[in-house]
Order: C-alpha cells, then sequence, then structure tokens
C-alpha cells in the first residue's frame, strides 16, 4: 500500500511536467492547460483523492515561488510603482474582502458575516503567475507587469492576515477592529524587519564563500528561513520572504558569473517544477471539496458560486480605475509619468486569477469554532475552489485575447530599451578597449592576442545597433554579427561532434567531454542571446 502512494506522489510530478511541456511546445498557457488536466483526471477511476495539505503549500511551494519573484524583480521598478502596488496589495484586498464577504453573506442563507469575510478573504488575492507569463510572453509595457508581478508579491500577506483575524472573528474570540489593525501592523512591520535584518548577513556570507554551489546553496536555504523565522514570531512569514528576495537580488552582481548563471538556471527550474505542480493539485482538488457538501441542490450551489465569482471579479474593476488614477492626483512624480490609461487599467482589472494560496486558506479553516463546526466550513471550500476555477479559465483563457484586442504593447518600449542597450554597450566597449590600450602600453603583448580582443570588443559594439535593423541590412542581407554568431554556432556544433566521437571510441574520458562541453555550452549561450 506504501509503495502504491509514493508511485501515486510520483506521479503527480511526472503528469505536471509532461502536460507542462505540451502546453509550452504548443504555445498555450501552461498553467491553464494544467489546470484543465488535473480537473480531467480527478474524474478517472481509480485516481485517489490529492487533499492540500494548507502547511505543505504555505511553506514548501509559496516561499521558493515568492523568493525567486522577488529576486528577479527590480526593486527599483517596484519603488517607482509603489502607490499602485500598494493600493492594489493592501487595498483591493481588504475592499474584495469586504465586498464578497457582504455579498456572500446576503447571498447565502445562513451564512453568518464573521464567516462570509473569511470567504471574501481567501478568495482576494490574485496569483498573478498565469497572468504575468501572458503578459510577457504578449510583451505588455513593463509598467504593467511590474504593477501585477508587485501585487503579486505583497497580496498574499494582507490577505493572509485578513484571513486569520476573520477566522478569529468567526470564531467568536473577543475580535474588536483596532485588534485586527493591531495583528495587520504587526504582521507587516515585523515580517519586513525580519527580511531587511535577514538580507544583509546573508549576503556578506555569500560574498565570502567563494564557492558557487555553496552560494547557491545558501540562497535556497533562504526563503525558508525568512518564512519560518517571521511566522515563528506571529509575523508576515510571505513580507520577511519577499523583502530578503529583493535585498539578496539587488545585491546579485556583486557574486561572481559562474554563481549567477547556476543560480538564474536553478531557479528557473524549480519555479518550473513547482507552478507545474501547484496547477495540477488545483485541479485535483474537486473529489475532496465535492466531498464535503451535503444538504443543498446542484443548481442552488452553482448560482450562488457564479454570483460570489461575478462580485469577486466586478470587485476588482471597481477599485482598479478610481485607484489608477489617484497616484496622479497624489503624487507630482507620478503625474509625470506616462498614464497607464484606461487600456492598462483594464487589462490589470482582468489579471486577477486565483490560485494555490487560496485554496491553500481554505483547506486550513478549523474544523471547530468555540466548540462548535466551523460555521459553513464546506460552502467556504467550495465557492473557493469554483472562484479559481473560474477566474483560471474564464479570465486566463481570454486574457491573450483581451491584450491583443486592446492593443496593449510594448513595441516602443522595447526599442527604447534596444536604443539604451546600444549605447550601454558601445560606452562599456569603449571602456574595454581604452583598458586594453593601457595594458598594452605597460607591458609586451602578442600582436595577434590584441588584435583578437579589439575584434571581440568591437563585435560586442555593434551587435546592439544590428539588432535595431532586425538583425539584416538596408537590403535584407545579414549583418556581420549575424552571420558570425550562425557561422560559429555551426563551427561549435562540428566541435561537439568530434568531442562526443571520441569519447565513444574511448581516446577521452567522460571527465574531459563534460569540462570541454561546458565550455562550448556557455559560448552558445551567449551566442544564442537574442
Amino acid at each position: 500500500m506504501e509503495t502504491t502512494h509514493a508511485l501515486w506522489l510520483l506521479a503527480v510530478p511526472v503528469v505536471a511536467l509532461a502536460v507542462a511541456a505540451a502546453a509550452r511546445r504548443g504555445g498555450a498557457p501552461a498553467p491553464l492547460v494544467l489546470v484543465i488536466a488535473g480537473l480531467a483526471l480527478s474524474f478517472v477511476p481509480g485516481v485517489p483523492e490529492f487533499e492540500l495539505n494548507p502547511e505543505f503549500v504555505l511553506f514548501v511551494f509559496l516561499p521558493p515561488l515568492l523568493f525567486s519573484a522577488a529576486w528577479q524583480s527590480s526593486a527599483a521598478n517596484l519603488r517607482e510603482n509603489a502607490w499602485s502596488i500598494g493600493l492594489l496589495s493592501i487595498g483591493l484586498v481588504l475592499f474584495t474582502t469586504f465586498a464578497v464577504g457582504y455579498a456572500a453573506h446576503l447571498i447565502v442563507p445562513g451564512l453568518p458575516p464573521a464567516a462570509a469575510c473569511v470567504l471574501g478573504a481567501i478568495v482576494a488575492p490574485p496569483d498573478a503567475v498565469a497572468a504575468v507569463s501572458v503578459a510577457q510572453r504578449l510583451g505588455l509595457p513593463r509598467r504593467t507587469v511590474t504593477v501585477l508581478v508587485g501585487e503579486s508579491l505583497f497580496n498574499d500577506a494582507t490577505a493572509l492576515t485578513a484571513f486569520r483575524v476573520a477566522v478569529i472573528a468567526a470564531a467568536g474570540a473577543g475580535f474588536t477592529l483596532a485588534d485586527g489593525m493591531w495583528r495587520f501592523l504587526f504582521a507587516a512591520g515585523v515580517g519586513a524587519v525580519v527580511g531587511l535584518l535577514l538580507g544583509p548577513p546573508l549576503h556578506w556570507l555569500r560574498t565570502r564563500l567563494d564557492d558557487p554551489l555553496v552560494e547557491n546553496g545558501v540562497a535556497v536555504l533562504a526563503p525558508f528561513a525568512a518564512y519560518l523565522i517571521a511566522e515563528s514570531v506571529h509575523a508576515s512569514g510571505v513580507i520577511a520572504v519577499v523583502i530578503s528576495g529583493l535585498y539578496l537580488g539587488h545585491r546579485f552582481t556583486e557574486s561572481a558569473a559562474v554563481t549567477r548563471l547556476i543560480g538564474h538556471s536553478f531557479w528557473k527550474v524549480v519555479v518550473f517544477v513547482l507552478e507545474s505542480v501547484v496547477f495540477l493539485l488545483i485541479g485535483l482538488q474537486l473529489p475532496p471539496v465535492v466531498d464535503g457538501l451535503s444538504g443543498h441542490g446542484w443548481p442552488e450551489l452553482a448560482g450562488w458560486a457564479a454570483a460570489i465569482f461575478a462580485v469577486t471579479v466586478v470587485a476588482r474593476f471597481v477599485w482598479v480605475f478610481p485607484a489608477s488614477r489617484l497616484p496622479r492626483l497624489l503624487s507630482r512624480r507620478e503625474r509625470a509619468r506616462e498614464d497607464l490609461g484606461w487600456r492598462g487599467a483594464t487589462v490589470v482589472s482582468w489579471a486577477g486569477m486565483r490560485g494555490v494560496v487560496s485554496l491553500a486558506a481554505a483547506f486550513a479553516i478549523p474544523f471547530q469554532a468555540s466548540g462548535a463546526p466551523f460555521p459553513g466550513r464546506d460552502l467556504i471550500i467550495f465557492f473557493t475552489f469554483t472562484t479559481v476555477l473560474a477566474t483560471l479559465l474564464v479570465q486566463g483563457l481570454t486574457f491573450p485575447a483581451l491584450i491583443r484586442v486592446l492593443g496593449v504593447g510594448s513595441e516602443r518600449e522595447r526599442y527604447t530599451d534596444t536604443v539604451a542597450e546600444a549605447g550601454a554597450q558601445h560606452a562599456a566597449a569603449n571602456a574595454a578597449l581604452a583598458r586594453l590600450e593601457e595594458l598594452t602600453a605597460a607591458e609586451e603583448l602578442d600582436e595577434a592576442v590584441v588584435e583578437r580582443l579589439r575584434q571581440l570588443a568591437e563585435h560586442r559594439q555593434l551587435r546592439a545597433w544590428e539588432r535595431l535593423g532586425g538583425g539584416t541590412g538596408p537590403q535584407g542581407e545579414e549583418v556581420p554579427t549575424a552571420t558570425y554568431r550562425r557561422l560559429r554556432r555551426e563551427m561549435l556544433s562540428a566541435e561537439r561532434e568530434v568531442f562526443v566521437q571520441m569519447r565513444n571510441d574511448r581516446r577521452i574520458d567522460d571527465e574531459v567531454l563534460n569540462r570541454v562541453l561546458h565550455e562550448l555550452d556557455l559560448e552558445e549561450v551567449a551566442l544564442s542571446r537574442d
């Protein structure tokens, strides 16, 4: 029996990776395909029930996903959009909590206001994984992507704090509004302090290890350490993870090149695996959710679920449109920046897909409250599942089409970035050539070596400028750097074939093969950057 259970546990990530790979190959949004696949698998006879363990999700899945997102985010961009991000990650979450809670109390007979607010807090935080992956693939403006990423980094902390406060209120444990405000401020403030206190010593340790594997090992442990330390003092582990991730990511440039290469690849793999498993598990939650329902007809449940989903979506629109204008009224710097516009506000409003944090919170609702069954627990879990599923499928499947219809793109931004990169490459190449001239004047150097270094610097200098023309010349001919990359890749392929053949003939050892292939792979990756 234990072997069978272990095989099913192995089957989840295997199926998740297979479905995600097929979705990526077909150009479809992997999170949405995974949810549909999980939903279909839940109806297959013989497939066991996979009920989410909330503590497992919040400790094993959430910290690395948040840490990786914070690590790769721009602290400067988040700071520039602090008004917009704060209004979404705090204001919108609280507004959605009360809007959904009030609506659920009115719609569902017998659901107390406090228990209805528990549901509101659960479905309040969007999971921007699916939205951001689509947004980046379709080339949304950087500011829109930054706002969505920033919201997803901080809204979980607000929602989970509101959830805990609402659960206490529903349990009748002497709750007051002042208690709720104090709990929220304490959790957010102390969580931020934990993240700030943990970041500098971890960075100091990493920069003195001088071992890429150990340095990245420290980074792997960082999100779990931040989360546990903050939660142990009843603060927000989410905020602690995000703040420490932002700090370490901002200082990552001080690490060695090999450390950065390994870290970048490692986190991409970890996030891909965890996200694939998480979204498949969302779809697999249907049987345990349905098992808890009794005493209600399906038409009645479907009507309530549709109404709660509608309120969740409408609440985001009601908040986002005025909130997108508010920063411009309060900040002179915001008025000097380009307006998000109604198209951008529409995209942000529709990017409200919910995810695994909502489900984990729902399953974390206690069974008992003051010695009696927690009011409406099974209904809250059901409405959470239907809201998560509806937002992922309805909003997720239509999100790319909405972006295309509205014509929200970043073509001008990409052109500006390429021009800026070309200028930076030009200045950097000039500095490199000047340094080379200094070294040449100070010591005797082989002229062939010096000439090769000059050509390499000039090649890097020209590459970004030539990319402005799409990689072709005025008559559509191939530009020199594109020719260089194409020919060099062919040469690398020929070299690789020789090394592999020599290994097969046992003229070199596998260790030698791995070493030389690593050098070729690094060069090929550099050539393929564009």
